[in-house]
């Protein structure tokens, strides 16, 4: 997956949308501590959704001048909210991530506020009117993006605990594992945006950025000719390990204000589709004090298995299997926590990566002339974006069996890897700090197997 080049718009620039918020959402911000606000809520609302008498807390934004909702007033002004905050606290309880983040029905509701502040701002980001959300939209938004966001504000906030008062502290990398076209690029993009309102420096890194060279990817595919697996990017082998370790090693000592540094990008629109390193000039540039560094990448936390259980698989994954083993080095010692997306039939990919397409290129063609569209459109165009804009343009371009072709050369490693991942998890990470969500066929979280 193509890492989230661009910042996320800030929230005024969400703030004219037409779904601007019902009154109740609307909460001062508060320093990062979740400072407690004074109790606002009415007998009917702490009777109907069963919180306690304690105040609810909102989404953390302690960052100035930010005005994301409308001047409170009390709920017992507007029965009708009451009522949609108590279906609402309902459905949120619903959701097979409560637990495991460890939520309980309490804490949802002495928490609901946050849940609510943040369903308004992503609401907002992706244009949708929060009082008509559809179901699908409901689960998303409730029982996916939120869960997942507070499991890593809770991460950070436990990192940051362990330093003293005056430390320099590094980011807390957050790795992000999930087969293409499963979501992963959207939630990473929706929690990038999240922590920015929240106030936190985050920043987004894909295992993308780190592909070889065009020029090198050529001479990894004649070293090993014929092996399909590392013909094209995307295999073990086919990413410069030693720069992704300078790059995360440099992004973990932004830990000051004032310093700055560019970090890689991959443009996979190059030699026709071939893909390169894009110019350095176009490198976007981070700063420090960073708090959050999202690394997302298809297979991020595989782990090199025995040879007879690869060649079992494909032969061609011997090679690949043999590069595996330097990966570890390269990235996994940087993460500290870990959401894995766990799918149940890998052939799924070829669907998702079909329907990705097909999606990308009505919004080119609907949202261009959108300044917020823009902005969208730079952090959607995730993959094969020569092949999106081709249609977009009416053009013919990568036929359905095309695309298959190029996501087969994936499917060997899913099948090799994926049953270790999801029985022992990473590696070194603890079970603490790994969220594992398993996704349906419309990518939406199921209960744990």
């Amino acid at each position: 997956m193509a890492p989230l080049h661009a910042a996320p718009p800030p929230p005024s620039a969400c703030s004219s949308s037409p779904a601007a918020g019902p009154a109740f959402l609307a909460r001062p911000h508060h320093h990062h501590r979740r400072a407690v606000a004074a109790s606002c809520c009415s007998p009917a609302v702490t009777a109907a959704a069963a919180p306690s008498r304690k105040a609810f807390l909102s989404c953390p934004d302690h960052s100035p001048g930010r005005a994301l909702a409308p001047p409170r007033v009390t709920p017992s002004s507007s029965p009708a909210l009451v009522a949609s905050v108590k279906d609402l606290y309902d459905f949120i309880c619903s959701g097979p991530l409560v637990d495991r983040i460890g939520y309980t029905k309490e804490k949802v509701a002495e928490s609901i506020d946050r849940w609510l502040r943040c369903g308004s701002q992503i609401a907002r980001l992706f244009r949708l009117n929060e009082l008509q959300l559809s179901e699908a939209e409901k689960v998303r938004i409730y029982h996916f993006y939120i869960p997942v966001f507070l499991w890593c504000e809770d991460q950070v906030t436990e990192h940051r605990a362990k330093y003293k008062e005056g430390d320099d502290i590094p980011p807390l990398v957050i790795g992000v594992s999930a087969p293409q076209g499963s979501g992963k690029t959207t939630l990473v993009f929706t929690l990038d945006y999240l922590f920015r309102v929240a106030g936190r420096n985050s920043t987004t890194l894909s295992i993308d950025d780190f592909y070889l060279t065009a020029k090198e990817q050529n001479e990894l595919r004649d070293r090993n000719p014929g092996n399909a697996l590392l013909e094209l990017r995307g295999n073990a082998g086919s990413h410069d390990l030693q720069f992704s370790v300078e790059t995360l090693e440099s992004l973990t000592k932004l830990t000051k204000e004032g310093m700055k540094m560019k970090v890689p990008r991959y443009d996979k629109s190059a030699f026709g589709g071939r893909g390169d390193r894009a110019d350095p000039s176009v490198w976007p540039d981070v700063e420090g004090p960073l708090e959050v560094i999202l690394f997302e990448g298809w297979m991020l936390g595989f782990k090199p298995l025995p040879n007879e259980v690869v060649k079992a698989v494909d032969p061609q994954l011997e090679v690949v299997n043999k590069n595996l083993e330097a990966y570890y080095n390269a990235w996994d010692r940087f993460i500290e926590s870990w959401i894995v997306i766990k799918i149940r039939e890998p052939n799924c990919v070829f669907q998702w990566r079909l329907q990705v397409i097909t999606r990308l290129s009505k919004q080119v063609r609907c949202r261009i002339h959108d300044n917020y569209g823009l902005q969208f459109l730079k952090f959607l165009l995730v993959f094969l974006q020569a092949e999106i804009a081709m249609r977009a343009d009416g053009k013919p371009g990568m036929s359905d069996e095309e695309v298959m072709d190029f996501v087969s050369r994936y499917l060997p490693a899913y099948h090799a890897y994926l049953p270790t991942l999801y029985k022992e998890g990473p590696n070194g990470s603890k079970p603490e700090q790994l969220l594992v969500i398993d996704i349906d066929e419309g990518r939406n979280p199921l209960w744990g197997s």
